[in-house]
């Protein structure tokens, strides 16, 4: 099917959606008929529901402690500083003429508070889940942020996390009602992306989104305009429709409950089962979308209230009264691009005026978080065939309040609104290879058209963590290889952990104590370094095995096939808003406009294929193989990369070996002649990046010592 007639089917769909859909308000300027003016400010109540003991005593600081609870808040829909909050005009409001949210927060804290840095440190969940500093004592190197003094704050901002796991931190949002409090419907789409054939599969679909509640559909009818299924093994192969005989929203097996199966708000059965070789696309209509832009507003609050206030609403003492003077804030991939938004989005100007964050740092977070359109989906993602189209990829990635979007003619960056308000942090992004190849990374570093580098805000510092994947600890006992998954053994050795680490110390001494931070480390197309994927040259990488089940299996010889992930320009309808990913999608699939984003990628070194620019950790520097950053689905007939999973292909042990298979990487023994050369090239490493700042050298000693024990040249 031609894209025009995909756009005409749109077009025409939308319309019934619309035509479907009930209105949101009662007056003829379009807004929803309005409450009383509210009687007071707004209202912030804490609960700590548990305090116990944090296992382990840090530093000159001692003892921590766990403090579990809930922040129940409002947010006035008249204060200008909500304004951007879609749909909160349509929210359910309190006797007070205040919109409501709960959310959860986690916090550790020095049981002797006078032993307390100053500085407070946020880590936003990823979709719900505490990522830090859950074991420092089995995972010393994270101890340095306790033994400084930090207060670390976990609260929850995604409203869409289920309560049904006590692990994960959720914030309850509101709904959007119509006026006369009927449900507000409209259009919705979902990718499932089934790894196994299976019968069913729940909703809300995806491979990062599946486990998040879902928008139920307004009706079980799929028969109904704006209700269809879709399949395709490729994302620019044609949509193949699925009859809706043949697929129902159920619950179903293979034996017991058959198709159609059971009637299911939050499940799609597909006469004959999913197929894991195809990609399937649900679009339905939906109802009663949450205001998920509330969260970030929780957000601002919390952090303000355990900053600034003495006690909240009721009287209730802060913990952390008068003992806060810096706050950090930081998230990790889609955690990472929530917080983007969330300074994006003017969030980070207080009720008060003042800053929130004096300190953000993003990391592994190319792109932002779809919190603030209707039927928002926060917990999506992005690949070659997974949320290719999803939302959470039209809002700038450039960083300059002046930035100019040539592509599609829209001018402001990331930092537009909090310059206006004098409310900018100091600001950190961090970057693995997996954000350029799969999470279209290199538009914060050039133009749109990939001609020029951007000059960045003073106030932001961009690193780029050279030949790493998206996430893993690194290490040779990390790589795993499954041939009928991934072409190349799975991960790469190189890794980025200690970096951050030793980066977030170099934030809070620039927050804190004035000190500037390492300059930015990216590649760059001044220098080539950052390049048109079809312009890498990667070395020849044959006759290698590796253990696969205790058998050594070949892998195959190296085969750069420059695949990516593309950037192009969508268009969601008339009424979304792009420049903020804000407003109502309501044309999905969105329309391609024929306009594409340059997408460019490192430069790798001809010699080893690791890449030439940006921070190179211990690993790169004293390497045992080429880490790449990137991998190849394995199944045939799939053009994909691996999902955020790169590939390691070690250097042949010896010269002879080497020579042998014909591999043109240099051998381990031409590198580093024996045992002790390898370590002793470690220890260089180590000690150039704790002098760059790089790397603390607690770290430094932690990987000179794995390489005394390892048995690389033994």
């Amino acid at each position: 099917m031609s894209r025009q007639v995909n756009h005409k089917l749109a077009l025409v769909l939308a319309a019934a959606l619309l035509a479907a859909c009930g209105s949101d308000n009662d007056n003829d300027d379009g807004s929803a008929n309005p409450p009383p003016t509210p009687a007071k400010a707004p209202q912030l109540r804490m609960t700590v529901s548990a305090t116990e003991d944090f296992a382990g005593s840090w530093g000159s600081v001692g003892a921590y402690e766990k403090l579990t609870g809930t922040i129940a808040g409002e947010v006035d829909p008249a204060d200008p500083k909500n304004a951007v909050i879609q749909d909160l005009q349509l929210a359910p409001r309190n006797a007070n003429g205040m919109v409501e949210y709960s959310a959860d927060f986690v916090m550790l804290k020095p049981k002797d508070m006078s032993k307390a840095s100053g500085v407070l440190r946020y880590d936003a969940p990823n979709r719900g889940n505490i990522l830090t500093m859950l074991n420092p004592v089995a995972t010393p190197s994270d101890a340095v942020y306790l033994e400084r003094g930090y207060v670390m704050l976990y609260s929850a901002w995604q409203g869409d996390v289920p309560k049904s796991n006590p692990a994960r931190l959720t914030v309850t949002v509101p709904v959007a009602k119509n006026a006369d409090g009927s449900s507000i419907t409209g259009p919705y789409r979902s990718e499932l992306v089934p790894t196994a054939a299976v019968p069913a599969m729940a909703l809300p679909g995806g491979v990062f989104n599946g486990t998040m509640i879902p928008y139920e559909p307004a009706s079980l009818d799929n028969t109904l305009p704006g209700y269809s299924l879709t399949r395709r093994r490729n994302e620019t192969d044609p949509r193949i429709p699925v009859a809706p005989a043949d697929w129902k929203f159920a619950t179903c097996d293979t034996a017991a409950n058959p198709f159609p199966g059971t009637a299911s708000l939050s499940s799609i059965c597909l006469k004959g089962g999913f197929d894991p070789q195809y990609l399937y696309e649900l679009v339905y209509v939906a109802k009663d979308p949450k205001v998920m832009g509330v969260g970030l507003a929780a957000l601002r609050d919390t952090v303000s209230f355990f900053r600034k206030q003495a006690a909240d609403s009721a009287g209730t003492p802060n913990p952390l009264a008068g003992r806060i003077t810096h706050t950090l804030g930081q998230g990790t991939s889609q955690s990472g691009n929530a917080m983007k938004t969330f300074l994006h989005l003017g969030f980070n100007q207080a009720l008060d005026g003042g800053k929130v964050f004096d300190g953000l740092f993003a990391h592994v977070a190319a792109r932002q978080t779809n919190i603030n359109t209707r039927f928002a989906v926060p917990g999506g993602g992005g690949g070659l065939r997974t949320d290719h189209t999803a939302f959470g990829q039209t809002a700038p990635r450039g960083l300059a309040a002046d930035y100019q979007d040539d592509v599609s003619g829209r001018q402001g960056g990331v930092m537009k609104r909090c310059e206006a308000t004098s409310t900018c942090p100091k600001f950190f992004l961090g970057l693995s290879g997996t954000e350029f190849w799969q999470l279209q990374g290199s538009p914060v570093l050039t133009d749109a058209y990939g001609f020029r580098d951007l000059v960045q805000p003073a106030n932001a510092r961009i690193y780029y963590y050279a030949s790493t994947q998206h996430g893993g600890n690194g290490g040779v006992a990390s790589i795993s290889y499954a041939p009928s998954r991934n072409v190349y053994p799975a991960g790469t050795v190189v890794h980025f952990t200690d970096t951050f680490r030793a980066l977030f110390v170099a934030l809070e001494d620039w927050v804190v104590r004035g000190t500037e931070p390492p300059a930015s480390q990216v590649p760059k197309v001044t220098d080539g370094t950052l390049v048109r994927p079809d312009q890498l040259v990667f070395p020849v990488m044959k006759g290698l095995t590796w253990s696969v089940g205790g058998t050594q299996t070949a892998i195959p010889d190296f085969n750069y096939l420059a695949r990516y992930n593309g950037f192009a320009l969508y268009d969601f309808g008339p009424q979304y808003i792009p420049q903020d990913e804000s407003g109502i999608a309501d044309q999905l699939p969105p329309y391609y406009t024929g306009r594409d984003y340059a997408i460019l990628v490192p430069q790798v070194d001809p010699g080893t294929g690791l890449t030439r620019a940006g921070i190179k950790s211990v690993e790169a520097q004293a390497p045992l193989g080429t880490s790449i950053e990137f991998n190849y689905v394995a199944t045939p007939g799939i053009v994909d990369l691996s999902n955020l999973t790169g590939a390691f292909i070690p250097f042949h042990a010896t010269e002879a070996a080497r020579l042998a298979a014909g591999d043109s990487r240099p051998s381990l023994e031409s590198l580093y002649g024996s045992h002790d050369g390898y370590v002793a090239a470690v220890r260089s490493a180590a000690d150039a990046l704790v002098a760059q700042r790089l790397l603390l050298p607690r770290d430094a000693q932690l990987r000179i010592q794995q390489a005394a024990d390892s048995s690389v040249l033994r």
